[in-house]
């Protein structure tokens, strides 16, 4: 599985790969054409609930991965689910986030769930 993580706010290098942003949200403070994200599949990021429960409780990491693990393995995100495959086959993803926290993030838990799940 060819997928790196980084930070939306990182400058974008060639061995990035696709630039895909996994957040609902846009980044603040950081211009479209700046950014250099070649996708946004926000349909893959934690439901509002979701990431608000975890902003709220980061301790509680691993109940937020186990709920996110859920909204994926759902029907919602199926199709977007595909694109990011289609492109992981392509050549080297770099999924884009914008916590500051590197370890618990969104991004890092999808790279995690697509190992498990045939990324």
């Amino acid at each position: 599985m060819n997928i790196r993580l980084k930070r939306v706010y990182e400058p974008a290098s060639e061995a990035d790969g696709t630039r895909i942003l996994v957040d609902r949200l846009w980044p603040r403070r950081i211009a479209k054409a700046k950014a250099g994200i070649d996708l946004w599949l926000k349909d893959l990021s934690p439901s509002d609930d979701l990431r608000k429960r975890f902003h709220a409780r980061p301790e509680q990491w691993q109940a937020f991965c186990d709920a996110y693990a859920a909204e994926l393995a759902g029907n919602g995100p199926q199709a977007t689910l595909s694109t990011l495959r289609d492109n992981v086959q392509k050549g080297p993803v770099t999924l884009l986030y914008a916590a500051k926290d590197e370890q618990h993030n969104n991004a890092a838990a999808l790279k995690a769930w697509l190992a498990q799940h045939g990324g």
